[in-house]
């Protein structure tokens, strides 16, 4: 599903238990210099991220200072983040002339503790290659460097490597949890969320979503600011010539943090074309 851009003053654009994607939370917050901004989500684990902007963050008594260190857009430094219990009570302080957060959340049962990351603390891994097309960098801010201390809640910022491409590719989906003859997962149940940026802004783009592998699928327009709700099917998307494309993404697990791609049969022998693809899944644990 696509949601257009729009002014969601400050409420959340996926609510607790949406209809689509239940495992997924996401808030983006719009706050001035001195302004304040209150949440708790009972039920989800979240995360605070500066998409711009510097915010003090409070969290149940514990506090982060200067968090973020961007100023122009997403292509304008490293992102910092701030994992939240289930449940706590957070205080968002803005401290530059403006700011916009994301707050990325997954359904969980257990609290547990809060903390920072910083710069220094992201997992970056860049795989692809300009002659396939593929060529992009994630910035996981809540990845396997922090897997034992986050429950089934994944984020990370996704960016295309030069201008225009393909992204998510091959097609992969992930809405089953089952598994393999062995015994071991197959493939996990992680609804997904997206939100979009280009640059120059103005730029724009297309999310396909094949929900059956040799059917046709739907496709949507995808521009600054949109964001996209992924419950089940193969789900590549794809950046015009000249542009360069951002996307913030939330993964929620249902029954384990680590996620477990299934790649499209039809598309599954270019694992074994796209440079480092195997160390780009090795990350989303």
């Amino acid at each position: 599903m696509h949601i257009a851009p729009y002014d969601n003053r400050n409420e959340p654009i996926v609510d607790v238990d949406d209809a689509l994607v239940p495992l997924n939370y996401f808030n983006i917050v719009k706050l001035t210099q001195g302004q304040h901004f209150d949440y708790a989500v009972p039920g989800y684990e979240t995360c605070v991220v500066p998409a711009t902007g510097t915010v003090d963050v409070a969290v149940d008594g514990a506090h982060y200072p200067d968090l973020g260190n961007r100023t122009e857009d997403v292509w304008d430094g490293e992102p910092e983040g701030v994992y939240v219990p289930v449940g706590a009570k957070v205080r968002l302080s803005c401290k530059s002339p403006q700011a916009e957060i994301f707050v990325a959340g997954a359904k969980y049962d257990r609290v547990l503790e809060p903390f920072d990351v910083r710069a220094a603390d992201l997992d970056v891994v860049q795989y692809g290659s300009d002659d396939t097309k593929t060529h992009r960098k994630i910035k996981h801010i809540l990845g396997s460097n922090h897997h034992d201390r986050v429950g089934r809640l994944l984020v990370s910022e996704l960016f295309t490597v030069g201008e225009g491409g393909w992204s998510g590719f091959p097609s992969h989906k992930h809405d089953t949890d089952r598994k393999a003859d062995d015994g071991s997962m197959a493939e996990t149940r992680h609804d997904e969320t997206y939100n979009f940026r280009f640059k120059p802004n103005y730029g724009s783009g297309v999310q396909m979503l094949q929900r059956e592998d040799g059917k046709p699928g739907d496709a949507y327009h995808i521009v600054d600011g949109s964001t996209i709700c992924l419950d089940k099917g193969y789900h590549p998307c794809a950046v015009l010539p000249g542009y360069q494309m951002y996307y913030f993404t939330i993964l929620g697990g249902l029954s384990q943090r680590s996620l477990k791609q299934y790649f499209q049969p039809t598309h599954a022998h270019q694992l074994h074309t796209i440079p480092g693809i195997m160390d780009m899944v090795s990350k989303f644990k």
